[in-house]
């Protein structure tokens, strides 16, 4: 099971190795404190999609990061007993791994984007995107990286933790103008094992066109957790569902530690989403006209509702945008 240790480094005005990995490093905090004096804002978001974060009653406050650099040790078992050499027909299993240490530096990332949107007075990120990347120094170290903007709410009403999410302004927009709110952005990866027996060498050597079960089997269950790893995050923190941004998979072979000659496949599935969750607010009931009509415009609509009612093949929909008229012109007069 894969674990790590780490922490991301910064060096600031109380000098190099001076941080002891609480909170946010020193660089950081620097930065935001030339932020907030300034009193001017930077973002990554296009016109359009700060038009749409404007729209729905929020404002860019900065754009915010959070990163961690983990030593991940990539140690898996394939849980081979020996079993294949008494029963070739046997067929392959899969053996589950949780990747503990991926998701400590996911989390560390993710808590320190939050603690510079709210040390920029934000309630929560837009557009974070999340990325993964060796260490340039020393690739058997992993940098996890979030960058997004944070933004405000115009309104009295704060939330008890910023949200994060991946969706961009628009999306962001749609989501809020219809009854819902970003919770967090989530990362569920998980690791799937499968030794190669005899009947998985078979099938792979096969000159017919046949599926390897032992493979399908591996990267299905795989999938299948990484999700359910999704799921289970979204539940503790009270969201009612998620928002998929995107999922990825690496199969990868190795050379099998408990029986050398054989090979072991390793798939390591990772999805990523923002979970979500209903507010209770009703919509307002959009009105039918957007210019005033002059003459007697009631009257002929009355008129078209009386023979939309009178006919059998009147169309339901045609009444009811008739009727909504007609209360409209009675509002304006």
């Amino acid at each position: 099971m894969a674990g790590g240790t780490g922490g991301s480094g910064g060096a600031g005005a109380e000098g190099a190795g001076a941080w002891s990995g609480a909170g946010l490093p020193p660089a950081a905090r620097e930065r935001l404190a030339d932020a907030r004096q300034s009193g001017t804002w930077t973002s990554a978001l296009s016109t359009g999609a700060f038009a749409a974060v404007r729209s729905v009653g929020f404002e860019p406050v900065g754009q915010v990061m959070g990163s961690a650099v983990y030593q991940i040790w990539n140690v898996y078992d394939c849980g081979y007993a020996g079993t294949d050499l008494l029963n070739r027909s046997a067929p392959s299993r899969t053996v589950l791994h949780r990747l503990e240490g991926y998701d400590g530096a996911r989390r560390a990332a993710l808590d320190r984007l939050s603690a510079e949107c709210a040390a920029l007075g934000g309630d929560g990120v837009v557009s974070a995107e999340l990325t993964v990347a060796p260490f340039p120094t020393d690739p058997s170290y992993l940098e996890f990286k979030v960058i997004g903007t944070a933004v405000r709410a115009r309104g009295a009403v704060r939330p008890p933790r910023p949200f994060t999410c991946h969706l961009d302004g628009q999306g962001f927009a749609k989501l809020v103008s219809n009854g819902w709110v970003p919770v967090e952005l989530l990362v569920g990866m998980a690791r799937g094992v499968t030794h190669d027996n005899f009947l998985t060498t078979v099938q792979a050597s096969s000159w017919n066109n046949a599926e390897v079960g032992g493979w399908s089997e591996v990267v299905t269950q795989a999938r299948a957790a990484s999700r359910r790893g999704l799921e289970r995050q979204a539940r503790s923190r009270g969201a009612e569902g998620v928002i998929l941004a995107q999922g990825s998979l690496v199969v990868r072979e190795f050379s099998c530690w408990r029986l050398p000659d054989r090979r072991d496949h390793v798939a390591d599935s990772t999805m990523i989403g923002t979970s979500v969750a209903a507010f209770h607010r009703e919509p307002a009931e959009p009105r039918t006209l957007a210019v005033l009509p002059l003459g007697r415009r009631g009257d002929r609509l009355r008129a078209r509702l009386a023979a939309v009612e009178s006919s059998p093949y009147g169309d339901p929909l045609e009444r009811t945008r008739i009727v909504r008229e007609l209360r409209d012109l009675g509002e304006q007069g």
